[in-house]
């Protein structure tokens, strides 16, 4: 069985066919799917999609770095995300991590700032709830090394989504904490730079994602990626490290329960 630790079915890309997209996970051997928050304009379609299959659809709360530009609320929408966390919306038994959180400064650097006093209030409530944190990292990898860093020791664990950065970053992130790497469409690119990354990574360190609906893996490049074809991921890595497809799936599966305490 296979978990995928990064999945936004309940985007508006799903409404069309999300039954049937979950029909094909079920299918792909899928058995859970981790949903990280974005913001307070998409936590009700969150919601929605774990109260309807609350043993499969399990939810984070958090809030996004690119939610943290041009908005002058943010700060308020981080005391909603504690909010949350303390009493979980009617139907909701319980949040599994906080993600996702971090820092992508691709768009813009102008609220770099914000962006790190966000990221770290968020971890400092990943330590008080005893949650993992999941990790969104983009064009800002020195910054979130730096600012990890700083949390070494305090019994920080989680994973970094759509790890994309090279080995020193690697082993400098470990010891930062207890963390895991997502691994998601991208290794199935031709001519990517992660296959030799995830050569150097422990199976006992990986966890499988798609980052649905984005970031799709061949042979489906260029359509709508959805959590079924992390089967996809499963079979790469299983390439690139020389063995078999189940011992891929065992091990990340065991790896994901282990830090989202399923």
């Amino acid at each position: 069985m296979l978990i995928d630790t990064h999945s936004h079915l309940y985007e508006p890309e799903f409404d069309a066919d999300r039954e049937l997209a979950i029909a094909r996970c079920a299918e792909a051997e899928v058995e859970r799917i981790m949903l990280p928050a974005i913001d307070s304009q998409s936590y009700e379609r969150m919601f929605d999609l774990s109260r309807a299959y609350p043993d499969f659809a399990l939810p984070m709360m958090g809030l996004h770095p690119t939610s943290v530009n041009e908005n002058d609320h943010w700060r308020e929408d981080l005391e909603l995300v504690e909010r949350y966390l303390q009493q979980p919306p009617e139907g909701i038994a319980r949040f599994w991590g906080i993600g996702e959180i971090g820092l992508d400064l691709y768009w813009s650097s102008d609220y770099r700032n914000e962006q790190i006093e966000a990221f770290v209030a968020q971890v400092e409530i990943s330590i008080k709830y005893n949650l993992p944190i999941v990790v969104h990292t983009r064009n800002a990898w020195p910054e979130m090394i730096e600012t990890m860093e700083r949390f070494a020791g305090r019994g920080v664990r989680g994973i970094f989504h759509a790890f994309s950065d090279g080995v020193e970053s690697y082993e400098r992130l470990k010891r930062c904490g207890d963390f895991l790497f997502g691994i998601g469409g991208v290794v199935t690119f031709k001519k990517n730079k992660l296959a030799a990354v995830v050569e150097q990574l422990a199976l006992s360190e990986i966890v499988l994602e798609t980052d649905c609906p984005y970031l799709t893996p061949a042979p489906h490049r260029g359509e709508r990626n959805e959590s079924s074809y992390v089967k996809y991921i499963c079979a790469k890595i299983a390439e690139i490290k020389n063995t078999d497809y189940q011992t891929v799936a065992e091990q990340t599966t065991t790896n994901a329960r282990r830090i989202f305490n399923l």
